[in-house]
């Protein structure tokens, strides 16, 4: 039987590794949190080199350190922490030190979930597989990590994911869900992004996207970086109601009774909007934020940002470096909390007035275009907009065809979006995926 662990001196064992090997503080960045630490002055000081590392991808200098503290409150923790280092063994044995930060991590985790497992009891309604999976996540806490996956060793491993049935949020729009192969995926891994070009609809479609997926009784995220949450909070209203903008004001009473209807219909849908000065917060800071939600047990199953281009970047230096860097720390976000992000970026100069613009006019076309997933267009013809026509192509998707275009119909007095009418049926529209499909190879 294993000799029980001092958390309380191991606690400052784990600190002092964090703070002077970066290889350590990368393997436990993802895992380490600060409720695990009892003494509250580590608890700053590990949420201020986790949050730097996640910005910056890399761990922080003495020099950067002393930059990030920036009140009184923030340099006395920190003097208090450094000052437990002088009782301590610096040359712990290493094997020894990654076992016992596994067991550290694993009974703080499971303590901490026992924690929310008891606030989730208070509520009427318990989500058992989501206590489970709690606990199964905080008993397997393991730093060395998969190797990955040996093929013809793991086969039996394969075959039981190919018969996995995988699962979708559905977008709502019957054409996007048949490309998508169902919608969104719901485990994320995935960046999905629209490229227009200015005043096109790109908001609109995100908006639209963030309500279609509440409706479906998911939790939402939206990121606004540009429009304020009270002005998203009127397009949200009139899109949710249907009571048209310019009367919302006067018909405020019917925007509430249809918006507690939804909310009644839908009792599991929650749309968080947020807002951010525009290029003011890096992913980094975005993944703060959004870990605070979780910890407060709302965890978003859809991520929408309005829009990429003005989240902030230090790396780079130039825009191409910088959007790149964003889109790459975005996508990784989708790991990190497990549900699929969708923005929006905007279209170069040369894309501009284009029909169906490709991959090669979006701005900064090279990085981002790498970097996601899905890369849908929207584009106006001459005519489109007195018609009440947005138009959606796909200019390179990772599940399915990337090929050909769709008609969505706008009520701009609601800001809704809705597939045209005079859509084709699903079994025509194959047919001349594949016949157009057939022309561009």
């Amino acid at each position: 039987m294993a000799k029980k662990l001092d958390n309380d001196f191991f606690e400052i064992i784990l600190m002092y590794n964090l703070l002077t090997d970066e290889t350590y503080l990368g393997t436990l960045v993802d895992i380490v949190k600060p409720e695990f630490f009892k003494d509250k002055n580590m608890a700053h000081v590990i949420t201020l080199i986790t949050e730097f590392f996640h910005l910056r991808g890399h761990a922080p200098t003495i020099t950067e350190i002393k930059t990030q503290l920036t009140t009184d409150e923030l340099r006395q923790s920190f003097k208090d922490v450094v000052s437990k280092f002088s009782d301590i063994d610096k040359t712990y044995n290493r094997e020894e030190l990654y076992e016992n930060t596994e067991r550290f991590l694993r009974e703080k985790a499971v303590y901490t979930t026992m924690l929310d497992v008891a606030d989730e009891c208070s509520k009427d309604t318990i989500d058992t597989a989501k206590i489970l999976d709690k606990f199964d996540k905080a008993c397997n806490i393991n730093l060395s990590g998969s190797l990955g996956l040996d093929f013809f060793s793991d086969i039996d491993q394969h075959i039981s994911d190919l018969r996995k049935e995988e699962k979708f949020i559905p977008s709502d729009w019957e054409w996007l869900d048949r490309k998508l192969g169902g919608g969104f995926l719901e485990t994320g891994r995935s960046l999905y992004l629209f490229a227009g070009q200015t005043n096109v609809g790109k908001s609109i479609f995100l908006g639209n996207i963030a309500c279609n997926i509440a409706h479906k009784g998911k939790t939402v995220l939206l990121v606004s970086l540009e429009m304020s949450e009270m002005m998203y909070a009127k397009r949200i209203s009139s899109n949710v109601t249907k009571v048209p903008m310019s009367d919302l004001t006067l018909s405020h009473d019917l925007v509430k009774t249809r918006a507690v209807n939804f909310s009644e219909t839908n009792p599991d849908a929650k749309l968080i909007i947020k807002e951010f000065p525009p290029n003011a917060i890096t992913v980094g800071q975005l993944n703060a934020y959004i870990q605070k939600l979780v910890n407060r047990g709302i965890r978003p199953d859809a991520i929408v940002v309005d829009y990429i281009n003005l989240l902030h970047s230090n790396i780079g230096n130039n825009s191409y470096e910088r959007i790149k860097h964003v889109s790459e720390q975005l996508r990784a976000l989708s790991y990190t909390f497990e549900c699929p992000i969708v923005t929006a970026t905007q279209i170069n100069r040369s894309g501009i007035n284009e029909n169906n613009p490709g991959v090669e006019n979006i701005s900064e076309s090279i990085g981002l275009a790498a970097t996601a997933d899905v890369i849908m267009s929207i584009w106006q013809d001459e005519g489109d907009v007195d018609l009440g026509v947005i138009r959606l192509g796909m200019m390179k998707n990772r599940y399915g065809q990337f090929f050909s275009s769709t008609e969505m119909s706008i009520d701009y007095s609601t800001l809704t979006l809705s597939e045209a009418q005079n859509l084709i049926n699903t079994e025509e529209a194959e047919d001349l995926d594949q016949t157009f499909g057939l022309l561009d190879e």
